[in-house]
């Protein structure tokens, strides 16, 4: 569950990095023409050829203005503080190994799911012999637990609306806080397939006290489009409002689906261009919701369309 919680967030990343830049990194994105943004190989080889091999995490490839390309590396970290020495550990390691082979400047970015640190911020790692420095490494961090959830959560970024169900907040306002999250998602111009994933991103990553859990799911449920009804009316409430009395739970379930299902297309789209008519036949025919998550999260980690059918047919 944590490798897909990590996939997922990392594709969350890729189809939304410019707004990232822009969120995390403002006076970096400022120099580069954001609309053409590349993803490289990820693979790094420790001692060649029979050493162990490690994947760097995200590695983007982008045009200043001015003409020139730099390489961003965003390393994310899912784990717990422990992480911090970890990931500074090897992050040199990962820096210039992308220095070295590409000849361009690499911006590091560090992302800590659990770690707060102080929200936003740079970073030293610093070899030493003996007491003397030899060498610093200044990377960029963002520690979401760290973050106001409130200031992103109202902000006009959709990936901080969707981030702030990672950042700090009050135990008993998380609810509260998702649920806007999701009503904002849902008003939000962006496609069905960029919701779904936003939406996806706080549903899996939020903390909602146990006693409000079955709560916070009845608002994800009666949620098809992402378009949150007003928390102080239950569902049958709304619905006799609106005149529905029959038919309620199968629509609303009818419209996740179709939801879920647009997410896959429009990923896979995104990804690799046009999906065949002959698949987008079979996924109209599927029903489960737990198979259709399972059909997003392979399409999130899959190199090409061939792999993305090997996998989901494996």
């Amino acid at each position: 569950m944590a490798t897909d919680h990590d996939q997922l967030f990392k594709e969350v990343i890729r189809e939304f990095f410019p707004d990232f830049l822009r969120l995390f990194c403002p006076e970096q994105a400022a120099a580069f023409d954001l609309s053409k943004v590349s993803w490289r190989d990820k693979e790094l080889f420790a001692d060649p050829p029979d050493g162990p091999r490690h994947v760097l995490d995200l590695v983007a490839e982008l045009t200043r203005l001015d003409g020139g390309v730099s390489l961003a590396l965003i390393h994310i970290e899912i784990e717990s503080a422990d992480s911090v020495g970890e990931i500074e550990r090897r992050l040199p390691d990962y820096y210039f190994h992308l220095r070295r082979t590409s000849g361009r400047p690499v911006l590091p970015v560090v992302v800590f799911l659990k770690v707060g640190l102080d929200g936003l911020g740079w970073r030293e790692i610093t070899d030493r012999f003996d007491d003397e420095p030899t060498m610093t490494l200044r990377y960029r961090y963002v520690g979401l637990p760290g973050l106001p959830a409130v200031d992103y959560l109202r902000g006009d970024n959709w990936l901080g609306v969707a981030l702030s169900a990672l950042m700090k907040a009050p135990k008993n306002r998380r609810m509260e806080f998702g649920a806007e999250a999701m009503q904002r998602l849902g008003d939000s111009p962006l496609t069905d397939g960029k919701k779904g994933l936003l939406g996806d991103c706080v549903e899996t990553h939020i903390e909602i006290p146990e006693e409000n859990s079955q709560k916070f799911r009845d608002i994800l449920d009666a949620n098809a489009t992402g378009r949150i009804k007003p928390m102080n009316k239950t569902r049958v409430q709304i619905a006799r409002e609106e005149g529905i009395e029959r038919g309620i739970e199968q629509g609303l379930l009818e419209g996740h689906l179709r939801g879920q299902r647009a997410a896959v297309t429009e990923l896979l789209e995104a990804k690799f261009g046009p999906v065949p008519p002959a698949f987008c036949d079979s996924l109209s025919t599927i029903a489960d919701s737990a198979e259709l998550r399972r059909l997003l999260v392979a399409a999130a980690m899959s190199a090409s369309f061939a792999e993305f059918l090997k996998t989901v047919r494996g």
